[in-house]
């Protein structure tokens, strides 16, 4: 008889299939980002719903920025949670019938105003926004249990990729089944769009919450039926709690001996939050400037999706040719300047300053989506943007093993975690307010360079070299 085969906490690990369904679940849980919250729900929200697109990207900022605060909150106790008394699955299963419950009830969500009203559907985005963290650090921290020591970083890996790869998948099934029937007369295309949405009642858009929320509860089970998972140290959530939140004080006082992996903690901190302004907004964004529908954001999803999946592989070649320093450096850099040659772009101008006729320029294509060169140009650069937002991530993961004292490397990858959401509610609450006050979506997407060039002179404090333990 085999011998089993430890994880890296210790106990035994899952099986193969167990370990392939732990990352599997990352699979299911991530497409809700890509359709609910930047490719086709958050732009239907923002035009449709709020009624304008300055208006609507002010209030889906303060959404954001709502949740962002509560899992800045939340974050360190749920941490910890899961960290002491383990019982994952048990917190996994529960938050993920909040989400997809929460995401199939924005089928509701018409702009006719008979379904849920606009606070309703907002209180469902908050509600989503804070369980599918909450999720997340649950199903993380089954990471330990689940795979040998030596799989951790291939099955992180692999979950990252299904992720993606899932979602782009369900983005071209809604192009082909809703998007394109009866715009295109191509062979793999249904004559009419699926389940009989009706384009004019933005059936489309509503459907990305149900249709989520059904991929989600689908590749979920797996996780539940062949992953392993244990009990922790203690069995009181009070305990816990008090336990983890002892333990995050002692290593955020730690710090002041670590002074360059602090100064670089708080530069990531901050080059995130505009990363993820970014995220959170482009689609919005791309939606009011060209008044894109269903069928050019399901298009644009699926091609910046693809391309931020090179992005990784981009930033390990930037951090082996560069170093892991230089290599933030350039993929900070590019994502700024990107972001204004972005907004350079709108239907009627290109670059700031050139004038552009869509009524009497020749269309480019026959396509029918990206037809003029403003369109077509600021695709180009927003898939420059997904390269260089996707090699910062991992960048800044890859900087972290390079400095931080190695008996102590857990430790800070726990605080690297939680510095990621400490200030997530601070972009979207400033592109929000300065959004307002122009009346501006373009305003307000330049606020996003502000965090970009704090972290970037920040950088030029840090130094790539080791933290000597402090004892």
């Amino acid at each position: 008889m085999r011998d089993q085969v430890a994880a890296a906490d210790g106990g035994p690990a899952s099986s193969r299939l167990g370990q392939f369904s732990w990352a599997l679940f990352e699979g299911a849980r991530n497409p809700y980002v890509l359709l609910v919250t930047i490719y086709i729900f958050a732009p239907y929200f923002a035009v449709h719903l709020a009624g304008d697109p300055a208006r609507g990207q002010t209030l889906w900022g303060d959404l954001s920025s709502l949740t962002g605060f509560l899992i800045a909150l939340s974050a360190p106790i749920f941490g910890a949670i899961a960290d002491q008394t383990g019982h994952r699955k048990r917190w996994v299963f529960v938050s993920m019938l909040v989400l997809a419950t929460a995401s199939y009830l924005l089928w509701f969500a018409k702009a006719d105003g008979t379904g849920l009203s606009l606070f309703e559907v907002s209180l469902l985005i908050v509600v989503c926004g804070l369980v599918f963290e909450i999720n997340a650090v649950f199903h993380n921290a089954m990471l330990a249990s689940v795979a040998p020591h030596d799989r951790v970083a291939t099955l992180s890996g692999w979950a990252l990729a299904l992720g993606n790869a899932s979602g782009v998948v369900l983005l071209l099934l809604m192009l082909a089944g809703l998007a394109l029937p009866g715009v295109v007369d191509w062979p793999f295309v249904a004559d009419a769009p699926w389940f009989g949405a009706d384009p004019a009642l933005h059936e489309p858009e509503r459907l990305a919450g149900p249709i989520s929320a059904m991929w989600f509860l689908v590749f979920a089970m797996p996780l539940f039926l062949f992953a392993g998972d244990r009990a922790g140290n203690v069995k009181s959530v009070g305990e816990a709690v008090s336990r983890g939140l002892r333990q995050l004080r002692r290593t955020i006082q730690s710090l002041r001996h670590y002074r360059n992996v602090a100064t670089y903690l708080l530069a990531r901190m901050l080059y995130t939050d505009g990363k993820t302004a970014v995220l959170v907004f482009g689609g919005i964004y791309a939606a009011g400037t060209f008044g894109w529908e269903p069928l050019q954001m399901l298009v644009y999803g699926v091609v910046l999706s693809v391309f931020a999946t090179l992005g990784g592989f981009f930033g390990g070649f930037l951090d082996n040719v560069f170093g892991s320093r230089r290599a933030i450096f350039i993929s900070i850099g590019g994502t700024a300047i990107g972001l204004v040659l972005s907004l350079s772009m709108t239907p009627t101008e290109i670059l700031f300053f050139i004038p552009y006729d869509p009524a009497t320029e020749p269309k480019l294509h026959d396509l029918p989506f990206f037809q003029t060169l403003p369109e077509v140009l600021y695709v180009l650069v927003v898939i420059l943007i997904a390269i260089f937002i996707t090699a910062a991530y991992a960048n800044s993961r890859t900087m972290l093993a390079r400095i931080a004292p190695v008996s102590r490397m857990t430790e800070f990858f726990g605080l690297y975690a939680l510095s990621g959401t400490a200030t997530a509610f601070l972009s979207p609450f400033v592109v929000s307010r300065v959004t307002e006050a122009f009346a501006s979506q373009r305003a307000g997407m330049v606020a996003i360079l502000a965090f970009l060039i704090a972290g970037f002179v920040l950088m030029f404090f840090v130094r790539e070299e080791r933290a000597k333990d402090a004892g």
